[in-house]
């Protein structure tokens, strides 16, 4: 008998969810909204209807597994979503336990990266790969790290934050998290807006400019403009991958992993953004570790969240 699951992965607008197969293939997959501003309970309520819905319309009898995805502070061990940022209300709430007690079905939690590194490792960039870190460059910066062809968790479920490694030790821009002179303060979808405003400010004429009209600029069109041609464009993106190439150096001398595997919205941008950072890496990196290292795309999009959390029972 085929052995099927499901995959959530819980964003701040929209809850994705998935039956998936044991080859990793989406069998069936729909969309709720998040609603946060509603209270944690209305969107508990959307889940377990999106998960009646998903067994109602696909007749499943045979799903041995639930997992979800969610960004924040996961306590893995226990099932309870400990602090979700981008989700208001979200503060210790015992999510696998409700959601077992509801379905009957053995369900397992954890942050959305450590899932893409999962969903990587079995069907996506890091298959047959033993030593791998999955990094996701979107609004900030975040990794899931393999190591022997396990998923590496730490003692707190907090394994993974490259976004956080220090590019200054003095000053430097102010991070999200309360400090400053982090990789992801230099480096992510908010990083490349304020550079390419700054150039704007710096009186430079550019394509981006032009493609956002009256629009706000974001990095998708910075990204455009730099596929188009734009050289102040095409300077940021540089900038970007000299940054993320700098601070993966650190973590390549660290481990010696075979394979960085790139995803998240920024990283849509491809070689624009992983030349440079494949550049940075080969004169900043130890020759060893740094020769014995690829710098690939993602390779599951959207859909690696849900497919590595429907593997979480088993992980």
């Amino acid at each position: 008998m085929a052995r099927n699951r499901i995959g959530i992965d819980v964003g701040g607008t929209n809850v994705k969810i998935a039956l998936i197969n044991s080859e990793g293939k989406i069998l069936y997959s729909n969309s709720v909204p998040t609603r946060a501003e509603m209270g944690y309970e209305y969107t508990v309520n959307n889940i377990k209807q999106a998960i009646k819905d998903l067994i109602n319309t696909t007749n499943a009898t045979n799903i041995e597994g639930i997992g979800f995805d969610f960004p924040g502070q996961i306590d893995y061990k226990n099932g309870i979503v400990r602090l979700a940022p981008n989700i208001p209300g979200w503060v210790d709430i015992p999510i696998a336990k409700i959601i077992e007690n509801e379905f009957k079905i053995p369900t397992k939690i954890d942050n959305d990266v450590h899932c893409a590194a999962l969903g990587e490792l079995n069907f996506g960039a890091g298959k047959g790969c033993e030593n791998f870190i999955c990094m996701t460059v979107g609004t900030g910066i975040g990794s899931g790290i393999v190591i022997n062809g396990k998923l590496v968790r730490g003692a707190a479920n907090a394994a993974g934050e490259l976004g956080h490694i220090k590019l200054q030790m003095n000053e430097g821009p102010l991070c999200g998290c309360g400090d400053y002179g982090c990789l992801e303060a230099f480096a992510s979808g908010p990083s490349i807006v304020k550079m390419a405003k700054e150039y704007l400010l710096g009186g430079k004429s550019t394509k981006y400019q032009e493609l956002a009209g009256k629009e706000e600029i974001t990095p998708h069109i910075v990204a455009q403009a730099a596929l188009e041609g734009d050289p102040v464009a095409q300077q940021i993106f540089t900038k970007m991958g000299e940054y993320i190439g700098f601070g993966l150096s650190s973590v390549i001398n660290l481990l010696n992993p075979e394979r960085i595997i790139i995803g998240g919205g920024v990283a849509n941008a491809g070689d624009i953004l992983l030349e440079p950072i494949r550049e940075t890496i080969k004169k900043r990196a130890m020759k060893v570790a740094g020769s014995s290292v690829e710098i690939v795309p993602a390779q599951l999009g959207n859909n690696a969240g849900m497919i590595g959390a429907s593997l979480l029972i088993e992980s």
